[in-house]
């Protein structure tokens, strides 16, 4: 082979670049190799409206992140190369319906509460409480390869600190719906107002197994380190990465696409990208879907055929995204003026709507109300935008991929793809839910963009129709059945070749965790990933 690594990864979404960064600290020469002409995967700024106004495409917020190991043991040396969170210090989001009536929730539980049915505010908090006393168990569990002791460990001390009733009633908050919590929980509607948007931010709707804990998850989340962003854009994240794999050695190509892995008897030996052999001595990481690894790029007979069979079967969501990114003259100027600074302000009439805006997207309709997501970066970060202007983000995730029909009976799909004048329609429809909230809209309406399904899809192939989750997230498709039924791991049946992003385990959103545990596995093996991150963390950080 004309080239030889210790690490090759492919794809430089942001867990690979994670599994890089440890891996090249650790003292592995690694490559990253990405098709695209910059690196990222969703994580990405762009001026794509006007000149001077930082959009970022795909994800924005980065909550998750500051949570995460990753950001814990590798923060001070990517803040060292450029890395600078812009946070929240009060408000967080908040929910709008179509009367006018909105409700917000605050960095602060007590302050959040405040806004809720007097009944249920102290059972919001009791709920708070209760979370929060298993939440560094449960984050170390989903930070940790379930097939492992370690996982075996933190189930038990989880198990021992709950007991078998209070343990028992733990894994049925984990299978129930958010809907359910909402109703078992509370009296009043404000917090299934408030929170029932953020399912979709899990993947899956309100009505769906599992939601109720994702929900949960989230509300604790925005109280611990509320919505911050990357200062400048989110670019920002993909730069301090690079730079930090550069600082060990470690190289991060673009513009090349690999072609595929190459193998010897069992094992993963290296990858052709950009018709050259690149030889792997320790590894591989496939930072891809299931349905690219096992389709296009392990050669035939590599892997076992169940493993390709269940591979190939691997379901993304019928539900697809979209994102609208608006050039703003001047803020926005909600008629509830509390608005004006929360990050991100849903639009939705309840669990109800969301549901239903769900239902009709899955059966193929443009929802006729869709539930949209209004981001204002700039309330956080005002260096995006030009001074006394501003940008929006406007995520949808209840969009048909190839829409069969309109729910309001108002918008021609003609031929189910969508065409320049159908993308303006739908724009038009939603940004048109703003106009009863907002004073000074459209007036302040500058120039947009629009991204559908299909150019997600075009812009990063693992977005499969679609779906910027990477792969549905339902139950049967998550926890030890992702990436595959029986082979829910990142270890994957060919010796040397991982698997790490949003289609494996514990899915997607920016938590850089599938690729600090390929990472930690290939650097400490089974049973070894605390004391191989307890090594990182005493590493001396390179020159910044």
């Amino acid at each position: 082979m004309s080239e030889q690594r210790d690490v090759v990864v492919i794809g430089s979404g942001h867990n690979g670049l994670v599994a890089a960064a440890y891996l090249a600290r650790a003292g592995l020469s690694v490559e990253v190799i990405e098709r695209n002409d910059v690196a990222g995967g969703t994580v990405a700024s762009e001026e794509l409206t006007e000149p001077g106004f930082v959009h970022d495409t795909f994800s924005s917020w980065h909550p998750l992140f500051k949570l995460s190991g990753a950001y814990a043991e590798l923060g001070p040396e990517l803040e060292a190369r450029g890395l600078t969170y812009c946070e929240t210090p009060a408000e967080t989001t908040a929910n709008v319906r179509g009367d006018g009536a909105a409700i917000l929730a605050y960095r602060d539980p007590a302050r959040t509460v405040e806004g809720f049915d007097a009944h249920d505010r102290a059972a919001y908090l009791s709920e708070m409480d209760r979370f929060g006393a298993t939440i560094e168990t449960v984050g170390q569990l989903l930070g940790t390869e379930l097939y492992s002791a370690g996982a075996a460990k933190l189930s038990f001390r989880l198990g021992r600190a709950l007991g078998r009733r209070r343990g028992l009633e733990f894994v049925a908050d984990i299978a129930s719906s958010a809907r359910s919590w909402f109703e078992t929980r509370f009296r009043g509607r404000e917090i299934a107002d408030l929170y029932a948007p953020w399912a979709l931010h899990t993947g899956i709707p309100p009505d769906a197994a599992g939601s109720g804990f994702q929900v949960l998850a989230i509300a604790g989340s925005l109280h611990a380190v509320g919505l911050p962003v990357v200062k400048g854009g989110s670019s920002g994240f993909v730069h301090a990465f690079e730079r930090l794999i550069a600082d060990h050695g470690g190289h991060v190509r673009t513009g090349v696409e690999v072609e595929r892995i190459l193998t010897r008897g069992e094992a993963a030996v290296g990858v052709i990208a950009g018709g050259e052999e690149i030889g792997a001595r320790k590894a591989v990481i496939a930072n891809t879907t299931p349905t690219q690894l096992y389709g296009r790029l392990l050669p035939a007979g590599a892997a076992p055929a169940e493993a390709v069979r269940q591979g190939l079967r691997f379901r993304y969501s019928p539900r697809a995204g979209m994102q609208i990114h608006v050039a703003l003259k001047a803020p926005l100027r909600w008629r509830d003026s509390r608005l004006n600074q929360v990050p991100i302000v849903h639009l939705s009439d309840g669990v109800g709507s969301v549901a239903l805006a769900c239902a009709q997207a899955a059966a193929g309709l443009l929802p006729a109300a869709p539930t949209v997501v209004v981001g204002q970066p700039t309330v956080v970060d005002p260096s995006r935008a030009p001074e006394g202007a501003a940008v929006m983000w406007i995520q949808l995730q209840q969009v048909p991929y190839a829409p069969s029909g309109d729910a309001a009976g108002e918008i021609d799909v003609g031929g189910g793809t969508w065409t320049a004048a159908l993308q303006t329609a739908f724009t038009e429809r939603v940004v048109s839910a703003l106009e009863p909230h907002v004073e000074n809209w459209p007036e302040v309406r500058g120039a947009s963009a629009a991204l559908s399904p299909a150019e997600l899809e075009r812009r990063n192939p693992n977005l499969v129709r679609g779906d910027i989750y990477a792969g549905d997230c339902e139950l049967g498709q998550t926890f030890f059945w992702r990436p595959l039924p029986s082979y829910g791991a990142h270890v994957t049946p060919v010796r040397g070749l991982y698997q790490c992003g949003a289609s494996t385990f514990p899915g997607p959103g920016l938590n850089a965790a599938s690729g600090r545990i390929v990472a930690l596995r290939i650097l400490g093996g089974d049973g070894q990933l605390a004391r191989a991150a307890q090594l990182l963390r005493g590493l001396r950080p390179a020159r910044a």
